[in-house]
């Protein structure tokens, strides 16, 4: 039989030590009748037995104290684990290295209130992605990113070396510094979907980035060469398609956005930034046809505008976006312009064609919760037991596209008039509920009004101007 053996805490022994001595002190001052019938030789073995006594009890006081210190300091040299509402990470003690775990699901029901396009009402996985990021001794950073709604794919993949704030280096495929909102995380949107601007801006591209923050965050530049994307596009994650010049040319992008009072807490300018962004490459003899790489679509996901099936990007490209935001507490204001030009070609048809787009945004959180760039953040979570509902929001929008009218020219049009809106002028009005940091459900109403350079098709889903309602719920984490 195994006897089982326990430990008193410290202050206990303390305790048990000064009693100890405290008893033998009381039979060193016994009455003097006791004192007398004791031996000297008595006395002094007491006194050594309460000498070895103490002894022991120190000794066993400063071992307690030493496991406890290495306790102490294992506990500090222990992974951490959060799981939180909106965060699961791992992280070593010194938080040098990390492996966060993050998701989104985007699930949304479409109902279109015009006649053009009531055959597609239903139901809409949006996006449903598994994020895998993080980082190796406190410098280099890694995003892998695949999505798994409809076509299986990688969306980012990339390595970041953040040397310094002001000196970073990205090197894989993720989003082109050029779009304001197209740069925008897509779970914090003000709307379920992105404006018509972004049908002019690139996408994801795999290239080289020199970026960071200057003067404490007062100015963020980027530098980067990519395989080039024209508009809307997303480059291939490996192979010498989509785009890729087969010259050898690369696509110089550079941005610059300023937020000057950023670190004023008390300016009603902190959080205004504006800047401007610009990509340009030589896309000659690339012989891929942009019908079905990047049709324009509608906030309902219809498509407005697509090139002819023979048209080929043949020569320069170039897309420039000044843009600005502005929050302010629960007020949020998102404006930016996009010209992008084009050389194209369609047999003996070659142009230089330029669209041109702008997106005016703006969003009131009507909890009083702050409005960013990042998004908001409820004070509280929806609980009916509690009585707490979340934050909630109300957004508006204004945007356009207007088509270059000499893609309907020649004998071979770059596009057909018949099939195809030379402008589209959009309104949006929504409601975001959020009802946690990672829950979020959006309501929002669109209406897409089309201009033709001809007459207006008999069929299809231009054959009326689109009145959209989509609400979506989302888990983002």
């Amino acid at each position: 039989m195994h006897t089982k053996q326990t430990y008193l805490p410290m202050r206990n022994l303390k305790s048990f030590r000064a009693a100890s001595l405290l008893v033998a002190l009381t039979a060193s001052t016994l009455s003097p009748l006791a004192a007398q019938s004791a031996t000297t030789s008595e006395l002094e073995s007491l006194r050594e037995q309460i000498r070895l006594l103490d002894q022991k009890l120190r000794s066993l006081e400063r071992n307690l104290e030493l496991k406890e210190e290495t306790a102490v300091a294992d506990a500090k040299k222990l992974p951490k684990l959060t799981a939180s509402d909106g965060r699961i990470e791992i992280a070593s003690a010194d938080g040098a290295n990390s492996l966060r775990l993050r998701g989104l699901v985007q699930a949304d029901a479409r109902l279109y209130l015009d006649d053009a396009n009531a055959a597609q009402d239903g139901f809409v996985l949006r996006r449903a992605r598994l994020i895998f990021e993080g980082k190796f001794a406190d410098i280099f950073q890694y995003v892998i990113q695949p999505e798994f709604a409809g076509t299986v794919q990688i969306l980012d993949a990339n390595i970041n070396a953040a040397f310094t704030p002001a000196l970073q280096l990205r090197v894989g495929r993720f989003k082109t510094p050029i779009g304001l909102e197209q740069l925008q995380s897509d779970p914090v949107a003000f709307f379920n979907e992105r404006s018509v601007v972004t049908n002019l801006t690139p996408n994801r591209d795999v290239g080289i980035q020199l970026h960071g923050d200057l003067f404490t965050n007062r100015l963020n530049y980027a530098i980067g060469a990519f395989n080039g994307v024209l508009d809307g596009g997303n480059s291939s994650a490996s192979t010498n398609t989509s785009f890729i010049n087969p010259e050898g040319d690369f696509t110089a992008v550079a941005r610059l956005f300023a937020t000057p009072w950023v670190n004023d807490k008390e300016s009603a300018l902190k959080g205004l930034g504006f800047g401007i962004a610009a990509g340009t490459g030589n896309y000659r003899n690339v012989g891929a046809n942009l019908n079905t790489l990047n049709p324009y679509r509608t906030d309902g996901q219809q498509t407005f505008f697509a090139y002819s099936a023979t048209t080929a990007a043949d020569g320069d490209a170039t897309t420039i976006s000044p843009q600005a935001y502005y929050y302010n507490g629960p007020l949020g204001i998102l404006a930016e312009y996009v010209s992008s030009s084009a050389e194209l070609t369609n047999a003996a048809n070659s142009q230089e064609i330029t669209n041109k787009g702008f997106n005016l945004s703006v969003g009131y959180v009507l909890t009083g919760e702050d409005s960013t760039y990042k998004g908001v953040t409820p004070a509280t979570s929806f609980s009916l037991s509690k009585g707490t509902w979340g934050a909630f929001e109300v957004v508006a929008r204004y945007a356009e596209v207007d088509i270059d009218d000499d893609v309907f020219d020649g004998a071979t049009p770059l596009a057909s008039a018949a099939t195809n809106a030379t402008k589209v002028s959009t309104y949006g009005l929504g409601l975001n509920w959020y009802l946690s940091k990672a829950v979020r459900a959006n309501f929002d109403v669109f209406k897409n009004k089309f201009d033709f350079e001809g007459a207006r098709p008999l069929t299809g889903a231009l054959s009326d101007d689109e009145l959209a309602f989509i609400s979506r719920l989302q888990v983002s984490f």
